[in-house]
């Protein structure tokens, strides 16, 4: 099989089959646990030792693994690890966003190989698909012949129903129709033949944090994202659960209330568009909030309040999903600086532990690791996991 093998694979054939099932596995088992030997590849999996080794024999072929450095152990011969090769495959992201859009170009180790970035006042179907279509060429200007023979696809991670956000960005709902008769799958298709995945924003972002972050220590929890506005995602048994309408943790309808005991939806009380609001409501300029690297040292005086108001809904928030889901962990991520994240996931646990949970079991509380580009690594994941990957628990097999 040669180096073009991806490209004919991202042709159009992006079924479960297209890898054998045990090949899957491996693969799947490399990626969560990082560099193992074929022997205990062989046990974790139940293959016999040989065709465990024709398998990794493939795989090496292939371009997908590397040969480790030898590990020594006090007898018999060294080990040698079998590691994904960074090289091996890259995938497309387009991760569309209440103030900003990213397109990025990841390996199957969830690094980020390059990235560009659109912000705006509010998201409209010209300038969201003019910014895939510049900046996909761009991508493609700045990756070699080989690495664009290994693209497998393009995820997109955009809100569900964006026509209807019109109102909480202050935005022409006129302008904001446009949105009801995109076809993200014919955007695409002009500018490449890669095969597309499209994905709920929330829902990409807890794909990136199971698949690179800490959610890789968890079987089950829920999983919190506050972008502009607050959404999220639930994995059980190892799997991320995107539900009927592949719209599971839409957490931002969830009735709340603030910290006078007044009703509301957490996407009122735990957006970041809520710190944006103060920021307006006293002359400071919004965007700021976005600015790349992220810094809110200067804005104490506004965070400090929101982080508290944030704080006690979510963990009115965990309560509700407890009720629902007996999880071991909650787990907060967004687009916001990692100081203020953990800060926020510590008075979390703290406003936690004042509620009444009677009859219910008390989550860990985690912060997230990915941060604010989440939705963008979690699209691009979606084609890789589509032709590479499992993304059920078998992929989580400890030793047997």
């Amino acid at each position: 099989m040669t180096l073009d093998h991806v490209r004919t694979l991202s042709g159009g054939i992006n079924q479960t089959g297209v890898r054998a099932y045990n090949e899957r596995l491996i693969l799947s088992i490399l990626q969560r646990n990082g560099g193992l030997p074929g022997s205990d590849l062989a046990r974790r999996t139940g293959l016999s030792p040989q065709t465990a080794s024709v398998i990794l024999r493939k795989l090496e072929q292939d371009g997908l693994l590397l040969k480790g450095a030898p590990v020594k152990g006090k007898v018999g011969k060294p080990s040698v690890p079998y590691v994904l090769n960074p090289d091996g495959i890259f995938s497309v992201g387009l991760k569309i966003g209440r103030r900003s859009a990213d397109l990025l170009v990841l390996d199957a180790t969830g690094q980020v190989r390059h990235q560009l970035r659109h912000t705006y006042d509010y998201p409209l179907p010209g300038h969201v698909f003019g910014f895939l279509r510049d900046g996909f060429a761009e991508l493609m200007d700045q990756m070699d012949d080989v690495m664009r023979a290994r693209l497998c696809g393009v995820g997109i991670a955009a809100p569900f129903e964006l026509w209807s956000w019109h109102e909480l960005l202050d935005a022409p709902p006129e302008d904001f129709a446009a949105w009801k008769d995109a076809d993200f799958v014919a955007e695409v298709a002009r500018i490449t033949d890669l095969p597309v995945r499209l994905v709920n924003d929330a829902t990409a972002a807890c794909r990136a944090e199971h698949v690179f972050g800490i959610g890789r220590e968890y079987r089950d929890y829920i999983y919190f994202f506050l972008g502009a506005f607050v959404g999220g995602g639930v994995v059980l048994d190892h799997t991320v659960f995107e539900g009927n309408q592949k719209n599971a943790g839409a957490f931002g309808t969830m009735p709340v209330a603030d910290l006078q005991g007044k009703p509301g939806h957490l996407i009122d009380l735990a957006s970041i568009w809520t710190l944006e609001t103060r920021l307006i409501e006293a002359g400071e300029a919004p965007r700021q909030l976005w600015r790349q690297p992220q810094d809110w040292s200067h804005l104490e005086r506004f965070v400090v309040p929101w982080l508290e108001q944030t704080a006690d809904a979510l963990a009115i928030a965990c309560v509700a999903s407890c009720a629902v889901i007996d999880v071991e962990a909650v787990v907060i991520d967004g687009a916001m600086p990692p100081s203020i994240r953990a800060r926020l996931v510590e008075i979390t646990a703290a406003a936690l532990e004042t509620k009444d949970m009677r009859g219910l079991f008390r989550p860990q509380m985690a912060e997230g690791q990915i941060g604010a580009n989440a939705r963008g690594i979690g699209a691009a994941t979606s084609p890789i996991i589509g032709q590479f990957l499992l993304d059920r628990s078998a992929a989580m097999f400890e030793q047997p």
